[in-house]
């Protein structure tokens, strides 16, 4: 998979730069430098994937745990973590991750070598792997290729997102692809932009074309004063609703984490408050984190 462009110094005004074209960003990454993502660098001219292989975390865990509820019941999956993400939540959990820069991470797993571990964990319940921990399409490379050879093998794909890709990007991943939770983190363009970083029409149109061809379940983190009003409760859920009344919801409670360490955690109230309206237009809605 290549995924960059290069962008002429006589046209733009500026230093030859290489374009990156994973998400929205779209950033000129000069040679040896980093895009914001910190895990997509100019090398030779070319953006390439820093983080391919390097792996921060691999575990054994429950389905549920991705979370997916409504995908391969009590089965186990075995969860593969990188470094690096293209947005900048405030209340990231994985913060130690998603913004590192991956000096402190050396350990490297090949896709042979990692498709092989998913394999030998078939006899402890292993349904396959799961992309996750940080945010997996900073490295759209290894994940096609991993994933590749994990479909080969008769198992699942699963990843765990935050649905801030191109399009383009997804079509190459999606015929490999079993499952996906998505983060929808508000339903509010400003706090996409403003406080995320991000695009929220780049996510959503992710997740209407990730529904037609793959497992989709979706997750809400409910922050204190930032998405946690019955209103755009009922707008998230009437845009779900839109897609399919038997997408999987999920409403999960904040905590304190981060840079946003200046509230306190969602009251369990709100949660089942939300989790009600949400019904109202959702068959399947779960509270998490109560």
């Amino acid at each position: 998979m290549t995924i960059t462009r290069f962008r002429d110094s006589k046209l733009s005004g500026t230093s030859d730069m290489a374009v990156c074209e994973v998400c929205f960003r779209h950033c000129d990454i000069a040679e040896g430098k980093t895009g914001a993502c910190k895990a997509r660098g100019c090398i030779d001219g070319k953006v390439v994937p820093l983080n391919y292989g390097r792996y921060t975390a691999l575990a054994l865990d429950p389905i549920e745990k991705k979370p997916l509820s409504r995908f391969c019941p009590g089965s186990y999956i075995l969860s593969y973590g990188s470094y690096g993400c293209n947005l900048f939540c405030p209340f990231c959990q994985n913060c130690d991750i998603s913004r590192s820069d991956g000096s402190e991470f050396e350990d490297v797993i090949t896709p042979e070598k990692l498709a092989e571990l998913a394999g030998k964990y078939k006899v402890r319940g292993n349904i396959g792997i799961a992309f996750t921990y940080n945010e997996p399409l900073v490295c759209p490379e290894f994940l096609e290729d991993t994933a590749k050879l994990v479909k080969g093998m008769g198992m699942k794909n699963v990843l765990v997102t935050n649905g801030t890709a191109d399009l383009p990007v997804l079509e190459k991943l999606i015929p490999y692809i079993d499952a996906m939770n998505v983060d929808i983190k508000s339903f509010s363009e400003t706090t996409y932009r403003e406080v995320l970083g991000g695009d929220l029409n780049m996510t959503r149109a992710f997740i209407e074309r990730a529904v037609k061809d793959c497992h989709v379940e979706l997750t809400m983190l409910i922050v204190p004063g930032m998405n946690d009003t019955a209103e755009e409760m009922r707008e998230v859920t009437s845009w779900i609703a839109g897609m399919s009344d038997e997408i999987p919801f999920h409403i999960s409670r904040f905590f304190p984490r981060h840079k946003m360490m200046d509230r306190p955690p969602t009251d369990v109230a709100k949660i089942y408050e939300l989790a009600n309206i949400a019904r109202e237009k959702l068959k399947y809605v779960y509270e998490g984190n109560c």
